[in-house]
């Protein structure tokens, strides 16, 4: 073409699913982007079938007494596999992949960007298809930069406390494990109990069907009315495509841009999500320092190393927490800290299982920050539908 820049912006197109034939292009370079950040570029070596058998040996103490103390059963035997940080990343893109396929395919069937102005030549009718196209890709892109980067710090599979798809796999990242250890100076063997005690009780947890389908709705609740308002937001900037001053108008003012993004709705939805995964978090934590008093000598330091593991700030658990709604800062451990506490005192650790044995017993956002009123609503019988 006569045009370089013409020529980029269709190649552009070809690639991130502006063609006929090339729909899922952007999940291909999603994934390349994850696999990219979380090894650096570098090639990735298989576990060390050492640490391999030792996490398959730690695992089978930690099911019993996990099973023992929440009396929470395994629908299958867990097995623990030992991964590197690409392969959790392209895996937690899998898991994510029913969140992620919807948010695209949400954009791609968003109404086609106003036609450009008259007298547009070919360069303006590109970039106001390019502009349409974007979405996917920026989709796309966030979940691939998210994975790789939260795949560089997450010791196991539930860096997020979300429903993993059905398997009795649960991953590890041995590498993390093995640096975390060293970091903050604990040994080694106690602290790959520690993380499998952790990872299995959220497994329990997260596996229980109406735990993963309260979640499961409001993620899909919230990420539709995400979509919705990114739809609104690629249609502004695809009608000023072709026209360049009122384009950079627009962008000149971010604020102003992204003021419709959160919706009444979304706040309503992320509050009861946000809820929910912080307690679950909590309760987990919670499990695993009561049973690494038991099964090591040094709960002490593994709680306090794993406290100020989670508190630091970290973009990466934000970024990837921001995309499901969840909010992962130092307030929201506290938070949920606070509640396990608060039912402890209250009921002791028989009343905190209680949290898991039946779906009205999921706390509200303001039951969370009022333990009492959740052990209060729950001890009402329930009534007979008439």
């Amino acid at each position: 073409m006569n045009d370089p820049f013409q020529g980029l912006l269709q190649d552009l197109l070809k690639v991130i699913g502006g063609a006929p034939g090339s729909q899922s292009a952007w999940l291909d370079a999603a994934r390349s982007l994850a696999l990219g950040v979380a090894t650096d570029g570098q090639p990735e070596h298989n576990a060390d079938p050492i640490a391999r058998i030792r996490f398959e040996e730690l695992a089978r103490v930690a099911e019993l007494h996990i099973t023992d103390t929440t009396g929470l059963p395994f629908d299958r035997s867990p097995v623990l596999v030992p991964v590197g940080r690409g392969a959790w990343a392209l895996r937690a893109l899998d898991a994510w992949a029913p969140v992620l396929g919807r948010m695209v395919e949400a954009q791609r069937a968003a109404p086609a960007p106003p036609a450009p102005f008259e007298g547009a030549g070919d360069i303006e009718a590109l970039l106001a298809q390019f502009a349409s196209t974007l979405g996917p890709v920026l989709v796309g892109m966030q979940f691939g930069s998210a994975a790789g980067h939260l795949a560089q710090r997450t010791l196991g599979q539930y860096a997020l406390p979300l429903p993993w798809p059905s398997s009795s796999e649960v991953l590890i990242v041995s590498d993390n494990v093995t640096r975390f250890a060293e970091e903050w100076s604990l040994p080694l063997d106690e602290t790959r109990l520690w993380v499998c005690v952790h990872e299995l009780t959220a497994h329990a947890v997260l596996s229980r069907p109406h735990v993963a389908e309260r979640i499961d709705t409001l993620v899909n609740s919230l990420t539709a009315e995400m979509v919705t308002a990114h739809q609104g937001l690629a249609e502004r900037l695809g009608s000023r495509a072709g026209d360049p001053e009122a384009l950079q108008q627009i962008l000149s003012d971010p604020e102003a841009l992204l003021a419709d993004l959160l919706t009444p709705g979304q706040r309503r939805t992320s509050e009861d999500l946000v809820a929910i995964t912080t307690v679950v978090a909590s309760y987990v934590d919670h499990v695993t320092r009561q049973l690494a008093t038991t099964l090591t000598g040094a709960a002490a330091p593994l709680g306090e190393a794993w406290y100020r593991y989670r508190i630091e700030e970290s973009a990466s658990e934000q970024a990837a927490g921001t995309l499901f709604g969840l909010d992962l800062t130092r307030a929201q451990v506290d938070r949920g800290a606070a509640f396990v506490r608060g039912v402890v005192e209250r009921a002791g650790e028989e009343g905190l299982t209680r949290l898991w044995s039946d779906p009205r017993h999921l706390p509200t956002p303001a039951e969370v920050d009022a333990p009492g009123l959740w052990l209060e609503r729950i001890s009402f019988p329930e009534l007979s539908d008439p």
